[in-house]
């Protein structure tokens, strides 16, 4: 027998007496469950990993739009707690106006309920879910890891698990991120307060959100009504924390709400990946916020965790089947590409508008209460209509708009030493 053959026949007697997955993904969210869903439809073996039991609450504003609906499985039926068809906008309170729409906007969610449907469609499509485990680290190499086409997944207490892939979708604290080197740019500081209110203060609310443009740049309050609930929030940039709780306790009082007492008080941080921040290692691949993957203006991460779980699912796949090194370094290369073609474009456009918005807010609060195009523009994006980054590129007025409000660059100074420049 040929020493090749010998080693297939010890790979497969491996693989007989320890079952390997074609795809492990950690973390049960929106970005894990799209991509259980992404792998698990073609027939490949998945194991969708939970540290937590289902269904469990997360701080998260819950609005659904276009794009987030345009990328859930067949015959999934949205939870909606409210459809949105007006938007009132204030300027930390001043200056408020309600704008409306014949059409819905977009709509609310409860996540406990949306992630346990992305769940379970997962699983009909079979997928193997597992709750109450936490993955401590994934291992690549090493004494865990029979050959080069396998992923150690080390659980708390010391079981292994082997895979073809990885897929990492453990949130914005992600120890997968950490194994692939996820760089970050961007960390914001999120408080949420989830409030019950009486029947008559819910209908004053029904059908409509409000946003807040807020007192320290870049931060910004919404209320968005889910029946007999309200959800209130503020965000703004991490370290800025007291600012912050300062924002969110005058943010409800304003608003009449602070006799009101919270049903669940959270808070979280959201993270944006650097431009060249990796998305891969080996054969790990990261989504969602474990990739920093949201929009870094609005922070609206759902649509983001969906579209770049489903892409990480698909792409999985294709590593999984990967017999070498050369050609796992090419499937990853290509989500890489994937990711940073679409939702890479729409974050750095992103980007751009949070410095525009940090210097202007007042410009951003007169155009979406004062200017049509600018309104239209907002619900054509909620809707799924288009896309920041496609709004920018195509739309002289914008791209106008965006320049004139950004940062001038810096001019270098000249020195008197040999006309050395120096930034200033």
């Amino acid at each position: 027998m040929s020493s090749e053959n010998s080693s297939a026949d010890d790979v497969r007697e491996t693989e007989d007496a320890r079952q390997v997955w074609d795809v492990v993904v950690v973390g049960a969210g929106p970005a894990g469950a799209s991509a259980a869903y992404a792998a698990a439809v073609t027939g490949r073996r998945v194991l969708l990993l939970e540290k937590a039991e289902l269904p469990r609450y997360k701080t998260c504003g819950g609005g659904i739009i276009g794009p987030s609906r345009d990328c859930l499985p067949p015959g999934f039926d949205l939870p909606f707690k409210d459809r949105v068809h007006a938007v009132t906008f204030s300027n930390n309170g001043r200056f408020t106006r309600t704008r409306k729409s014949r059409q819905m906007l977009f709509g609310l969610i409860n996540r406990p309920e949306f992630d346990q449907q992305l769940v379970e469609h997962a699983q009909k499509a079979g997928a193997e879910l597992r709750t109450g485990v936490t993955v401590t680290r994934v291992e690549q190499h090493g004494s865990a890891v029979p050959d080069r086409r396998s992923v150690a997944v080390v659980l708390q207490g010391g079981e292994t698990l082997l895979a073809r892939a990885v897929v990492g979708a453990d949130g914005s604290a992600s120890r997968i991120g950490a194994h692939v080197g996820v760089k970050l740019d961007q960390v914001d500081l999120g408080l949420e307060a989830e409030i019950p209110v009486p029947e008559t203060v819910a209908e004053d609310w029904k059908g409509r959100v409000l946003i807040d443009w807020g007192p320290m740049p870049g931060s910004y309050g919404w209320v968005f009504p889910k029946g007999d609930t309200l959800t209130v929030g503020v965000i703004s940039a991490r370290g800025e924390g007291a600012a912050t709780k300062r924002y969110l306790e005058d943010f409800i009082g304003r608003l009449g709400l602070a006799g009101f007492e919270p049903s669940i008080s959270s808070g979280h941080l959201t993270r944006c990946r650097a431009d060249d921040s990796p998305l891969s290692r080996g054969r790990v691949l990261v989504c969602g916020d474990a990739a920093g993957l949201l929009e870094p203006w609005t922070r609206e991460g759902i649509s983001f965790a969906l579209r770049s779980g489903r892409l990480a699912g698909e792409w999985a796949v294709r590593i999984s089947e990967a017999h070498d090194a050369v050609d796992t370094r090419r499937q990853a290369l290509n989500y890489a590409f994937a990711i940073k073609a679409g939702l890479g474009v729409e974050m750095s456009v992103g980007k751009r508008m949070l410095a525009a918005f940090e210097r202007r807010p007042g410009l951003f609060h007169a155009a979406l209460t004062g200017f049509r195009p600018a309104w239209r523009a907002f619900t054509e994006i909620t809707r799924g209509k288009t896309t920041l980054g496609e709004l920018v590129r195509t739309h002289p007025i914008a791209q106008r708009v965006l320049t004139g409000v950004e940062p001038r660059p810096k001019a270098p100074v000249e020195t008197e030493e040999a006309g050395t420049e120096v930034s200033s």
